[in-house]
């Protein structure tokens, strides 16, 4: 037997066996990757889809006598332990396509989700996320509901903040236009920020024009909250963090009054130094 031709077999042998774990290996691979990016591309068109509908596209339901989203109700949340004071999230749920509008037709339909009602603990603060088109103060003792707006609105994140004079404030984002047209309103669109104090059962909200609030933090244990807003520097109805400056506001609840935090004159001072035209 040739020990050589035997060896080069061998070598060849393997050099295809290589190659061919190698190709299952990228193959597998490739695979694992189209999975994986197919599914966070699937999150992420969900996700754009999370809102509700434009006024122009409810318009044009409107017309036929259609609707496409119907009323979702998530399962209260106990916010005043000694007054028995719960909140409810309304939420929507899309349908694959319009339906008919008729009188009764979603009368009655309840989407509670989680379990039963629960006494709780009184937390110093608590956040719940979802896609709410509004919100509902549930009074369990005299068993009745009050919502909180008239108007079309869209938020995903609620904060409840406890202060010692035994009040509490329901605090959240809200968009009320598509201001990014784009046929939705949700957190794509500029927002304002709502704060409801269960106590003195008001509704109050601060904004500023052509700007999105994009965080805020109580002053101490202070009812007043330091916000930053987002400009919409190129004015097409959207704030985007990594082109367009922030800017902060101090909100004094109870005048009501938004001021600056950085005077004209620092802010002027500051903005010399960076495009280089201050001598100092």
């Amino acid at each position: 037997m040739n020990i050589e031709k035997v060896k080069k077999y061998n070598h060849k042998l393997l050099a295809v066996l290589g190659t061919i774990v190698a190709l299952m290996a990228l193959i597998g691979l490739i695979s694992l990757l189209t999975f994986v990016v197919g599914d966070i591309s699937s999150s992420f068109g969900s996700n754009n889809q999370d809102g509700i509908l434009s006024d122009e596209k409810i318009e044009l339901l409107q017309k036929e006598n259609k609707r496409q989203q119907i009323v979702s109700y998530q399962i209260p949340e106990l916010v005043d332990t000694l007054n028995l004071i719960y909140m409810i999230p309304v939420s929507q749920k899309t349908l694959n396509n319009p339906e008919g509008i008729e009188d009764d037709g979603v009368l009655g339909l309840l989407d509670m989700q989680g379990g039963s009602f629960s006494s709780g603990k009184k937390y110093r603060k608590r956040s719940y996320y979802g896609s709410y088109n509004n919100l509902l103060i549930y009074d369990a003792k005299k068993e009745n509901s009050t919502k909180l707006f008239d108007d079309r609105v869209n938020f995903e994140k609620i904060d409840t903040k406890y202060f010692d004079d035994n009040d509490v404030f329901i605090v959240f984002t809200a968009a009320t236009a598509d201001s990014f047209k784009d046929g939705l309103i949700n957190s794509k669109d500029l927002k304002k920020l709502y704060i409801y104090s269960v106590a003195e059962q008001k509704l109050k909200d601060v904004s500023l024009n052509n700007a999105d609030v994009i965080a805020y933090k109580f002053v101490n244990e202070s009812k007043n909250l330091l916000v930053q807003f987002g400009i919409d520097y190129n004015e097409d109805g959207k704030y985007e963090s990594s082109k367009e400056p922030k800017t902060l506001r101090l909100f004094n609840y109870k005048s009501g009054a938004l001021s600056e935090i950085v005077s004209k004159e620092i802010h002027s001072q500051l903005q010399k130094k960076l495009e280089g035209s201050s001598k100092e």
